[in-house]
């Protein structure tokens, strides 16, 4: 089993409003992550309640959700960090 690590964030109420002022930002953040190869999934739950994503390093999900522009301007009212036990998937 390998470990991973995956931050879950519960959006804000106003989150239509505020996700597409911040998005361009947020892009650019979780996409230098994905060429590190720290972060190795993302995206958003159909109803719009949250999302999550999955790193490969605990420090690397710190780091991320530190300096995410959706965690720092209120796009998500809160978020977790958790360590999760693949035991079925990529490489």
């Amino acid at each position: 089993m390998s470990k991973r690590y995956v931050v879950t964030y519960e959006s804000a109420e106003d989150v239509r409003e505020t996700a597409p002022i911040h998005f361009a930002e947020h892009q650019a953040r979780w996409r230098q992550f994905s060429d590190r190869g720290e972060l190795l999934m993302i995206g958003t739950f159909s109803d719009l309640s949250g999302s999550m994503a999955v790193f490969t390093t605990r420090e690397g999900a710190e780091e991320f959700v530190k300096g995410d522009p959706f965690v720092l301007y209120g796009v998500v009212r809160r978020f977790e960090i958790k360590e999760w036990n693949e035991a079925l998937g990529g490489p």
